[in-house]
């Protein structure tokens, strides 16, 4: 029998986010009913907490045992193997869609739902790591390791704001995922907010950095992709968000990064 999304209850509605997000076995403790797909993105910084914990704990305590660059390279292979690559492949997609697609729409449509990779994605992966790479190395690693448990979660924090934005951009059963999310409401709204606020909070505290920068850069970021978004495409894709939320996150790590160093930390 097939469940509603109101029948559904909330910790299946979590459980159903780490399930998509990610590629621990959680599917072996419970499967949710399908319904609860469609409400993914009001946990995605929740599962953020995860990814970005333990990259983060990987960094700290690999920087006490290699050099600092080691440490920083095994804390992104330990986020890539918990989420299989998910977000990065949603970004190495967008490069090649945009990039190859020019002013098309549909061509940027097929493209992205290639699954083999072009020329763009391969650049635009490689640039991306190494930006991400020597952004996070540049900072303190105790700083860094705090800062990656913030960052992650309110990326997807600020990305999820997307899909109340604009429509999606193909029918549900062109979608890779075969599962359209649905545009949240005031409660879902606020339970993103504190996922998603909670942690950067705590790292603005700690760390004394200046919160409105922390707070609104990276939704000024958000909005310049979503204006080129919309430019090409009059809607998002699972590709675009995912991409989004990487280049979201590391403008968060460039800001620090500049900050230390001009003002050294």
């Amino acid at each position: 029998m097939e469940v509603s999304i109101d029948q559904t209850k909330w910790y299946d509605r979590i459980l159903a986010s780490f399930i998509f997000f990610t590629r621990l076995p959680f599917w072996r403790l419970h499967q949710p009913p399908v319904a609860c797909y469609q409400t993914v993105v009001e946990h995605w910084p929740l599962t953020g907490w995860l990814t970005g914990g333990a990259m983060g704990l990987t960094l700290y305590f690999a920087t006490l045992i290699f050099p600092g660059y080691i440490g920083v390279l095994l804390a992104i292979l330990v986020r890539i193997l918990i989420t299989g690559a998910l977000h990065e492949d949603g970004l190495a997609d967008f490069i090649d869609g945009f990039g190859g697609g020019g002013s098309d729409r549909q061509r940027i449509l097929c493209i992205m739902k290639d699954s083999h990779i072009g020329t763009y994605g391969v650049l635009g992966l490689i640039f991306y790591f190494l930006i991400l790479t020597a952004a996070i190395y540049s900072i303190p690693p105790y700083i860094a390791a705090v800062l990656v448990f913030a960052a992650d979660p309110y990326s997807k924090m600020v990305t999820s704001q997307m899909i109340l934005m604009m429509p999606y951009a193909r029918k549900e059963e062109e979608a890779k995922s075969k599962t359209i999310y649905r545009k949240f409401g005031p409660w879902a709204g606020l339970s993103l907010a504190v996922q998603g606020l909670l942690p950067m909070i705590g790292f603005i505290f700690i760390m004394g950095f200046s919160w409105e920068a922390l707070i609104f850069l990276p939704a000024v970021v958000m909005y310049m992709l979503y204006l080129f978004i919309w430019s090409k495409l009059r809607g998002y894709t699972g590709d675009c968000c995912g991409a989004v939320c990487l280049l979201v996150e590391l403008s968060i790590y460039l800001y620090v990064c500049a900050s230390n160093y001009l003002w050294p930390l």
